[in-house]
């Protein structure tokens, strides 16, 4: 469909509102949908690391009563 003006354009036949709500819509969604992937993404690396961190201070812990137990 060739358009003569920008504003048949924006008018889609008649159907101009139903479309461009269509897209707009769509966008919307899109952008929520990758900042929520992204705020996801940055909770589950934290997790992660907390872990890694409580299980290095478990370990140490456990060597260090290792050591106390071995001098005793």
């Amino acid at each position: 469909m060739q358009f003569s003006s920008f504003a048949e354009f924006i008018d889609m036949g008649g159907y101009g509102f139903y479309v461009w709500l269509s897209f707009g819509m769509a966008t919307l969604l899109l952008v929520l949908l990758v900042m929520n992937s992204l705020v996801s993404n940055k909770q589950v690396k934290q997790r992660i690391a907390k872990q890694q961190a409580r299980q290095e201070k478990l370990k140490r812990a456990a060597k260090q009563q290792a050591q106390l137990s071995q001098s005793s």
